[in-house]
């Protein structure tokens, strides 16, 4: 194992670690209201809640489907299978995500064969799907939320403070995924890995939508290099 993908796995477990420790130890304590909010959410009862609360916590539902798309396929070559990480993602968010990448190899080679499951997250309709929720919630919360409530609530909330903070860490994270997921596709611009990487959210997205076909069993040399 290289130096560099020694302290890129180090990096990865160390994130883990302390960002586990700080959402159980040093997180804004539980609002006891905090299991019958989760329960208004989940079943769409979300009158009374302020519209950020409700796109943050779909948009957590939004981020596993672009995590899928890039996830399947890099694990395919790999000892470690990916799938229960990417599909622990709807549950647990980065803190499932993080494991992965902490654990996972440089892998810039399309796999051989892909399973169903796995051609099913690489479709441009999942991708379609995935950009209409993100873009629909991001209008949603942004066009009628309440910034002033959710401050507050942010500070007295461990769950919408955690929350807030694993969407944010899906957003940094997600680059390390990017460049083998661009080789597989044959993609080596660094412009377009950049563009990608500094449009949090929205960058993964589009490129669930517009990404290259991936071809099967085709060989790329190396990663693309975002220098």
């Amino acid at each position: 194992m290289d130096s560099v993908n020694l302290f890129r796995k180090l990096g990865f477990a160390l994130f883990w670690l302390l960002f586990s420790l700080y959402a159980f130890l040093l997180a804004p304590g539980d609002d006891p209201g905090t299991l019958d909010l989760i329960i208004r959410l989940s079943s769409g009862q979300w009158e009374g809640i302020n519209p950020l609360v409700v796109a943050l916590f779909n948009l957590m539902g939004v981020w596993p489907l672009i995590y899928c798309g890039v996830m399947v396929v890099d694990g395919a070559n790999q000892s470690l299978k990916a799938w229960p990480f990417a599909l622990g993602a709807f549950g647990f968010g980065a803190f499932s995500v993080l494991p992965y990448l902490a654990l996972r190899e440089p892998c810039p080679q399309a796999p051989q064969t892909l399973g169903r499951g796995g051609q099913w997250f690489q479709s441009r309709i999942l991708g379609a799907i995935a950009l209409g929720l993100g873009c629909g919630f991001l209008a949603y919360g942004l066009g009628q939320g309440d910034w002033a409530d959710f401050w507050q609530q942010w500070h007295q909330s461990r769950f919408i403070h955690v929350m807030s903070l694993d969407f944010c860490a899906l957003s940094v994270v997600f680059p390390a995924l990017l460049g083998d997921d661009l080789s597989r596709r044959g993609v080596r611009n660094p412009l377009v890995f950049w563009t990608i990487a500094f449009i949090p959210f929205l960058g993964p997205l589009v490129y669930g939508v517009v990404r290259p076909n991936l071809v099967l069993g085709a060989v790329k040399d190396s990663a693309v290099n975002p220098a």
